[in-house]
């Protein structure tokens, strides 16, 4: 396999946690603490934690601290118009 399709592979299997995807959804209307963002997804602090990690690994999204706090927001808009294609797709089955 060529090192272009390994890459892409590995960048799908980020979306394979849906988890993932509700929380770059709840990051679209801009910027959220980690509580909040627990809150908001009815998720717990550690495991809202734990993807953002992933997602920010994979520089989808980046962190800004303030104090003790965490907030998070998208690190490219980009992202949301291959969310909305992948969700168009899904839908036709």
């Amino acid at each position: 396999m060529m090192q272009k399709e390994k890459e892409l592979a590995e960048f799908f299997k980020i979306f394979a946690e849906p988890a993932r995807i509700r929380i770059l959804l709840a990051l679209e209307p801009g910027e959220i603490s980690v509580n909040d963002l627990a809150s908001k997804l009815d998720m717990n602090q550690s495991s809202v934690s734990h993807q953002l990690r992933v997602l920010k690994d994979h520089r989808l999204v980046e962190v800004r601290r303030s104090g003790k706090q965490k907030f998070y927001r998208i690190f490219d808009e980009k992202i949301y118009p291959f969310l909305q294609q992948a969700d168009w797709y899904c839908s036709r089955f």
